[in-house]
């Protein structure tokens, strides 16, 4: 699989998002959404390639389910 074919995948298969993907797919700012990230670093839905975050998408869903009433 080349890198057009992931870009290809629908957001329900893809196991992260960027954070553009994210904030588009969750319905919430991109600002928010990076100012997020920083703030929960440490978090385990959240993966860090460099200083650039990707949001794993299964474990964000629980965690907005579970334990976020505001954003």
């Amino acid at each position: 699989m080349n890198e057009q074919d992931n870009q290809r995948l629908p957001w329900w298969q893809k196991y992260t998002l960027t954070l553009e993907e994210a904030a588009e797919y969750f319905g919430i700012s991109y600002k928010k959404l990076r100012i997020f990230c920083k703030n929960h670093a440490d978090e385990s839905f959240i993966l860090w390639n460099g200083n650039r975050a990707l949001i794993k998408r299964e474990m964000f869903e629980r965690y907005i389910d579970n334990d976020l009433d505001i954003i």
